[in-house]
């Protein structure tokens, strides 16, 4: 006789959804950014004036009710058409799931961001996690991914921060409404 041995499938992944953060969402926020190494911690109070003053242009992804994706930008005060992506998140279960482009591609859609035609972040050339998302999301739009040094090692840290290089991705209209 044969012996059945039943494989435990994987549960299907939680569904994940996409809203403007509150001022509530602060500590849960600053606990997912402390998680995601490397990046930066800001303080706390940083991360409720982001929820707060800059709710239009930052995107909270949750799912089963918990906090775990994250994106802090905004519109740049002197160029309305560029919008400056400070810090993306993305809790460990939740990466494999695209979730920092589909944030991007959901940041894009609010009307805050509708006569943005440029993307621009700041990227250390050992964050590879952050340079494959970028150039993941130019290439889902059919769009270049520029970069060059802007933030220096020696010039504006003192030789204690690897340089950021200003990564820009133009949107043309017809690309951007499209995606």
């Amino acid at each position: 006789m044969g012996q059945t041995i039943t494989a435990k499938l994987p549960a299907k992944a939680a569904p994940i959804t996409f809203r403007m953060p509150s001022s509530e969402d602060g500590a849960a926020i600053w606990d997912l950014i402390r998680a995601c190494k490397p990046l930066d911690e800001n303080s706390v109070y940083c991360n409720l004036l982001q929820c707060d003053h800059f709710r239009d242009t930052c995107i909270v992804a949750e799912m089963d009710g918990d906090i775990v994706g994250w994106i802090s930008a905004y519109v740049l005060p002197n160029d309305p058409e560029t919008l400056f992506v400070w810090q993306v998140a993305v809790s460990e279960k939740a990466r494999g799931r695209g979730l920092g482009r589909k944030m991007l591609f959901a940041l894009l859609e609010r009307e805050a961001c509708a006569e943005v035609f440029r993307l621009q972040t700041t990227i250390t050339p050992d964050n590879g996690a952050s340079w494959g998302l970028f150039r993941s999301f130019a290439r889902s739009l059919g769009a270049r991914l520029e970069d060059e040094p802007y933030f220096k090692r020696d010039t504006h840290f003192e030789g204690k921060h690897e340089t950021e290089h200003m990564v820009t991705i133009a949107l043309a209209e017809e690309l951007r409404l499209a995606a």
